[in-house]
Parts: C-alpha cells; sequence; structure tokens
C-alpha cells in the first residue's frame, strides 16, 4: 500500500510538471511553444551540444516567467490600487509556474544526450515531440471541458498543435 501511494503521487506530481492543471492551461501552452521554438532556433543540426542548448532553452522559459510574473503582479497591484503583500506575488508566481515548468521534460531530454544516452539530434526531436504531445494533450482537455464530439475533438487538438508549430516555423525561419 505504501509503495502503491508513493507511485501514484510520483505519477500525479510527474504529470502535473509535464501536462499542467487544468487552471494552467495557458501557461503549460504558452511555455510550451516558447520551449519548441527556442528549441528550433537554438537547435544547429549534427553540431547541437546538448548541454548550450538545455541552458538556452531553460534560461529563456525562466526569463519569460520572471516577466509574466512581474507583469500580472504589477497589473494586479494597480488594479487594487496598492502594493502587493510577499504572499500575493508568491501567489502569482505559483499561478504562472506553469511556463517554467514547461521546460522540464524537453530539458531532461536534452540531459539524456549531455550523458551520452541519446545524440543529441535524437533529443531535440524527442524534445519536440514532447512538446506536440503536450499541445495535443492541451487540446483534448479543452474539447472534454467543452463537451466536443470525436470530431471537435480532433479539431481542437489539431488546432492547438498547427498553431503552435506554426509559431515554432516561424520562429526558426526568423533566427536561422
Amino acid at each position: 500500500p505504501r509503495r502503491e501511494h508513493v507511485r501514484v503521487a510520483l505519477h500525479h506530481t510527474v504529470r502535473r510538471i509535464t501536462l499542467g492543471r487544468r487552471e494552467s492551461v495557458a501557461g503549460t501552452v504558452y511555455g510550451t511553444i516558447i520551449v519548441m521554438a527556442t528549441l528550433a532556433a537554438g537547435s544547429q543540426g549534427a553540431e547541437t551540444q546538448a548541454w548550450k542548448l538545455a541552458t538556452f532553452v531553460a534560461v529563456t522559459v525562466l526569463v519569460l516567467w520572471v516577466a509574466h510574473v512581474y507583469a500580472h503582479a504589477l497589473a494586479e497591484g494597480l488594479r487594487q490600487g496598492r502594493q502587493l503583500k510577499a504572499h500575493e506575488i508568491a501567489s502569482v508566481a505559483r499561478n504562472e509556474l506553469s511556463i517554467a515548468l514547461a521546460a522540464v521534460g524537453p530539458v531532461a531530454v536534452l540531459g539524456l544526450a549531455q550523458v551520452g544516452a541519446l545524440a543529441a539530434q535524437t533529443a531535440v526531436w524527442l524534445a519536440l515531440g514532447l512538446g506536440v504531445a503536450t499541445l495535443a494533450v492541451q487540446g483534448a482537455r479543452y474539447a472534454s471541458v467543452e463537451h466536443l464530439g470525436r470530431l471537435g475533438t480532433a479539431l481542437s487538438i489539431s488546432l492547438n498543435v498547427l498553431l503552435g508549430l506554426v509559431i515554432v516555423v516561424l520562429e526558426a525561419s526568423i533566427t536561422h
């Protein structure tokens, strides 16, 4: 029973980190697109260095997460007409954490390449695949909440993945 409890808790934690919570879908999608665009922009084909790309992805996502926290905390302070307290800013940071958590899986995959378990380019493709899968899951979540049928669910998933990939391609075409 104890081992099963630990397994369920670990599964829940991994799922939350990789897919986010229902309440944080926007941050998960936004973070995933940032990660995918950064992977596409920073990958150098056969010359890709996994640790440099992982660092590039992690730093980019963290900087944008901090920017989101700052912007939302500033807006909330203006809305309330007062300076936010530390615990309120921490709450904003937690609410926006899904942006940063979107990088955990892809950075871990790049880490596997760094230790020699995968070729760097294979890791890049797997990390991008994790992003596509995350976008598909978020599209399915939306379809579930909206009680869409099979066609609506397929369209929701397709649109979410397509929009994400279009943004990634646009970003990669600008930087390469």
